[in-house]
């Protein structure tokens, strides 16, 4: 019977683990702690990669015991089909494509906060499967989607087995997961990890963690023309006077990301109908269908005549759909559960970083370690206007925008467009090196805007400008 051993020997601060089953060694490793810290700020991210090294180290060495009479069998039934095949042998070095030469190459993990519940989940799978399937790879073969993956040590665990699985590419795709994949990143540098909506990859100088976003705010502020239209229609038949023209946003959290986001659709609107105002409530979560609906509830109660939503779930929508209440909503179409009320949605279209990435890997090239997508990389999109909903033109007048962004002459921050208690922006210095404390580091108002997403690829635009009231805040 095979006797198996985990060795530790600690030297120096280095541990070395090794797994021997008779004499053979199936798994070996290290780990070098960057610091032995005792103190009140002791960190356990040592701990942690230790941990990590361990667990990865018994589920090989658990395939290994289990399986290893059966890959001797296997083993000999290949060598047995080799042979009988070498006299049909296709060369090979023509390939069948750059899907099968990718395939033949790259192993793919995908990360999910949420599953297909999820408004924002969904947009990343459908993404995750359209990219893989343009480079021929296969689910479940090819590449992996593990969904209801927590914002806690479960992502570090998960991101463990698909490395064990045999995947050397691996995205996540919520703001939380980010210290985990840096943990696992740490432990793996044979691994290429990349993080959508993340902020540290320019910071942590790591070769193989990788930061992608899209300038998502461009979408924002087309969607906020569509509903600047909707508003003017509803004035133009007397619903309401210009003075009373109030939007609603129902947010997640008080984050960067959230405030360039609404921002952006106010400036949108307000480029249109230049009377309107907006209020912001926050659920602190971004996904829970009642605290939505019930945030959308107490916004039109409150006199909005319009609802849009850096959220989830459908909770806001319905809310609108039930009250008859204009929607603008986010990462797809609800056109389907809200037929007269929804007027479009803004998205990122993730395929093209999905694609771009693999391809790194299966050809050998760096990935960014910042990647922002844009209207003209096709990363950022806009559904069908629903014309029943939407005002008369109001394609037209995106159009003429989205022409304008694309060629640089508009730019959504433009520090003319809005005031900050009642002065315009001509200098602010974001937080673009993130640390705990949100320190202001980099100067971003250049050339007369604020320049979003070019520092670093996830948003940095925290200003509070006049126009928006904040009813709450959450962290």
């Amino acid at each position: 019977m095979s006797i198996f051993h985990i060795k530790c020997n600690f030297y120096q601060l280095r541990f070395t683990f090794s797994v021997e089953i008779g004499g053979e060694i199936l798994y070996n490793t290290h780990v070098l702690m960057s610091r032995v810290n005792t103190g009140p700020d002791a960190r356990c991210s040592d701990a942690r990669q230790i941990c990590l090294t361990f667990k990865r180290a018994s589920h090989i060495l658990r395939r290994k015991t289990r399986m290893k009479k059966f890959l001797a069998m296997l083993l000999a039934l290949v060598m047995a089909l080799s042979l009988v095949a070498c006299g049909e042998k296709k060369d090979d070095t023509q390939g069948n494509g750059d899907g099968d030469d990718t395939a033949a190459k790259v192993k793919v993990g995908f990360i999910t906060l949420h599953d297909e519940n999820s408004t924002y989940d969904k947009n990343f799978i459908d993404a995750a499967k359209e990219a893989c399937a343009n480079l021929g790879l296969v689910e479940n073969e090819d590449y992996f989607i593990k969904t209801n993956v927590g914002e806690t040590e479960q992502c570090a665990e998960v991101a463990a087995d698909l490395v064990d699985a045999g995947c050397n590419i691996i995205f996540a795709d919520s703001f939380g997961h980010e210290p985990y994949m840096i943990e696992v990143a740490k432990a793996n540098p044979e691994v290429q990890f990349c993080h959508s909506t993340g902020t540290r990859a320019h910071t942590e100088g790591l070769a193989n963690y990788h930061n992608a976003f899209a300038s998502i705010y461009e979408g924002r502020y087309l969607a906020g023309i569509a509903a600047g239209m909707k508003l003017n229609e509803m004035i133009e038949k007397g619903e309401f006077k210009k003075d009373e023209a109030k939007m609603g946003y129902v947010g997640a959290f008080t984050y960067a990301e959230v405030i360039s986001g609404y921002t952006s659709f106010f400036l949108g609107a307000r480029s249109v109908c230049p009377s309107v105002t907006m209020e912001v409530t926050f659920t602190g979560s971004w996904y829970d269908e009642a605290a939505e609906k019930e945030a959308a509830n107490k916004l039109i109660k409150d006199g909005c005549k319009l609802i849009s939503q850096h959220a989830d779930s459908l909770g806001a929508p319905t809310a609108c759909e039930n009250a008859g209440v204009p929607n603008v909503s986010y990462n797809g179409s609800t056109q389907a559960a809200c037929p007269n009320t929804y007027i479009i949605s803004s998205r990122i279209n993730w395929a093209p970083y999905y694609e771009y990435a693999i391809k790194c890997v299966a050809e050998g090239k760096t990935i960014d370690a910042d990647w922002t997508g844009t209207l003209s990389t096709g990363s950022v999109e806009l559904t069908d206007v629903n014309t029943k909903a939407a005002a008369a033109g109001t394609q037209e007048a995106i159009d003429a925008a989205k022409k304008k962004l694309e060629d640089g002459s508009l730019h959504v921050f433009d520090t003319s467009a809005f005031t900050v208690n009642g002065k315009k922006l001509d200098s602010y210095k974001a937080d673009v090196d993130t640390d705990a404390k949100y320190t202001p580091d980099t100067e971003v108002v250049k050339d007369g805007y604020f320049a979003e997403s070019t520092a670093r690829s996830a948003p940095y635009f925290d200003v509070q400008i006049d126009g928006i009231k904040l009813l709450d805040k959450k962290q």
